[in-house]
């Protein structure tokens, strides 16, 4: 892997739906879903579903920062997020499913603390924005069968968008910008 390679790292929900946006930036390298933020050493999915281990489900980017830019991965987070919901996202309730910016340096946490208040002047957010910023600290990847999800089960994954009331929201909130 390349020396000059860097790493973001975002909450927004379910996992399985932040790959697919990020997928199509040029210069991201890999995403990997997973777990951050938590006290307990590589978790099972069912632990932090159970809400047993304070993590949160993340998806952890590597780019190359020659191609894209922080503030380019953290516009297309904010896209996929509904950032003034406190209780969880969409169908998905519960701390693991809050929505957060891990970020892995002072730049980025001024990157995203600068998003952060752009997005309180959104007229289109009608309450607080509720996404944490937190510095980044370890991340454990889940399981196999949750990486790369919207490739291995299609159909499940749009249905599970839908379902979610994730794909309506966005549409609504971002009607002008490209929600995946």
């Amino acid at each position: 892997m390349k020396a000059s390679y860097q790493h973001a790292t975002f909450a927004g929900g379910c996992f399985w739906c932040l790959v697919a946006p990020f997928e199509a930036i040029d210069g991201v390298i890999n995403i990997v879903s997973g777990f951050t933020g938590g006290t307990v050493s590589n978790p099972s999915y069912e632990q932090v579903c159970a809400g047993q281990t304070g993590h949160f489900e993340a998806v952890h980017i590597t780019f190359d920062p020659e191609r894209t830019d922080y503030a380019t991965l953290l516009h297309t987070f904010w896209l996929q997020i509904d950032p003034s919901d406190a209780g969880g996202s969409f169908y998905d309730r519960g701390q693991h499913y809050q929505s957060a910016v891990f970020y892995h340096d002072e730049t980025q946490q001024q990157i995203a603390q600068k998003s952060i208040l752009n997005l309180h002047e959104n007229p289109k957010l009608k309450a607080k924005i509720a996404t944490q910023l937190l510095a980044f600290s370890d991340f454990y990847p889940a399981e196999d069968y949750h990486q790369n999800y919207h490739h291995k089960n299609p159909s499940h994954y749009q249905r599970y968008r839908s379902g979610s009331g994730r794909d309506a929201f966005l549409q609504q909130l971002w009607s002008k910008e490209n929600a995946e």
